[in-house]
């Protein structure tokens, strides 16, 4: 019973907690698109992935929390197959979505001279098609979930692993041999292009560690480029995922081999597909006080308002 109220526990603040966090950041990126003097693709990127992590916490998260507290089975069939389907896809898109805001971010930051630059966006509706692209991409990988998705209130004789409300039917060979050559190729893919623009800006903002040394010791006054500090951010987020993701294949891997059904494995590798969708807004927001910029804003854009009327 104490293990059971933990899990509950656990998953309700992991939700909420993702749930806000994202939508702050969203909000916040929302207004500096809208509101402020250049629209930055970086910005944008931040929006759709806090969009696809929202999408993630409500299609797993929620769903996990409402069975965890004994609630009522509220999904059909159909709900099954729409909820687990869109859970797998926005993760696929979280997972895409987060190589490109670390491409993008390492293109920005790279020097004039460098051929680099001219891949730079001219402006931030040139990556639309990106978006685009991720979500058909994964929404082909993840059409075999439509067929092997079932609810608990159907026949339960050939149902694999327990999921509460949803369950995963056994899969032919032959489906299998489809779908995971597609996804291992896309996650090398993505995190292929991570790797290697996370590997040059660790380069780029060394170089600059040793220049801003340089200027110290010379007595110089210098202050470090935006861009280089979203950069510091970037690289912060880029850690957060890998930790969680490969952290999360390593317990897949351990509970598929496993002989024996372990409980405690299967809820830690359940919170782990949660841990990337929860923690990377706080690594925002943390880094660059998001919040507190967006209430101050907020505050500032209220009292002008007040003030304003009160003159009339």
């Amino acid at each position: 019973m104490v293990l059971k109220f933990i899990k509950e526990i656990i998953f309700f603040l992991m939700t909420m907690v993702g749930t806000l966090g994202n939508i702050s950041v969203s909000v916040n990126y929302m207004f500096s698109w809208w509101g402020g003097p250049e629209r930055k693709p970086i910005h944008l990127i931040l929006i759709h992935l806090a969009f696809a992590n929202i999408i993630i916490l409500l299609a797993k998260g929620l769903p996990k929390t409402i069975a965890a507290f004994g609630l009522r089975n509220f999904l059909d069939d159909i709900g099954c197959k729409i909820i687990v389907y869109l859970e797998r896809v926005a993760r696929g898109v979280s997972i895409c979505t987060s190589s490109l805001l670390i491409v993008v971010q390492a293109i920005i930051i790279s020097p004039r001279a460098s051929g680099w630059r001219r891949l730079r966006p001219k402006s931030a509706w040139h990556i639309f098609p990106f978006f685009s692209f991720f979500w058909m991409l994964n929404s082909l990988i993840s059409m075999n979930l439509i067929y092997s998705i079932t609810s608990i209130n159907l026949n339960m004789s050939q149902l694999k692993s327990e999921d509460n409300y949803c369950y995963f039917m056994l899969e032919s060979q032959k489906t299998k041999w489809i779908v995971l050559p597609f996804m291992v190729l896309r996650d090398a893919v993505f995190q292929g292009a991570m790797g290697g623009a996370s590997g040059y800006m660790v380069s780029l903002l060394h170089k600059h560690h040793q220049h801003v040394l340089y200027l110290q010791k010379a007595k110089l006054l210098y202050r470090t480029p935006p861009e280089l500090r979203a950069a510091q951010s970037v690289l912060l987020l880029m850690f957060c995922f890998l930790f969680f993701y490969w952290t999360d294949c390593a317990f897949s891997l351990f509970v598929s081999l496993s002989l024996q059904h372990d409980s405690l494995m299967v809820n830690i590798q359940e919170f782990l597909v949660l841990g990337y969708a929860t923690f990377s807004p706080l690594v925002l927001i943390h880094r660059d006080g998001l919040l507190a910029a967006c209430w101050h804003a907020q505050w500032e854009k209220l009292r002008k308002c007040v003030s304003h009327l009160s003159v009339q």
